[in-house]
């Protein structure tokens, strides 16, 4: 593994990991009123789009963290719907 790899696993830990404490807070909560709709779905819209794009590189550090990224962020937006 490269130190440029390494760099693109630990940007991935980060930025998704980033999405637990909102996923968390609003299941144990069963509250989002401060969680924005429009943002959660054009972010959920965006990560497919990274999705993609790492799976047509094969970009192992861009698809495991946007599909990670995808489940959290798509969990928070159900809430979101769900908890309206």
């Amino acid at each position: 593994m490269s130190s440029i790899d390494v760099i693109g696993y630990l940007a991935a830990c980060l930025t998704t990991s980033a999405f637990i404490p909102q996923a968390w807070l609003t299941w144990q909560r069963k509250r989002a009123e401060g969680v924005s709709l429009g943002m959660y779905v054009i972010l959920v819209i965006g990560v497919c789009l990274w999705l993609t794009y790492g799976v047509l590189l094969n970009a192992w550090p861009i698809i495991i963290a946007n599909f990670v990224t995808l489940l959290l962020a798509s969990f928070i937006l159900l809430m979101k719907i769900i908890y309206k």
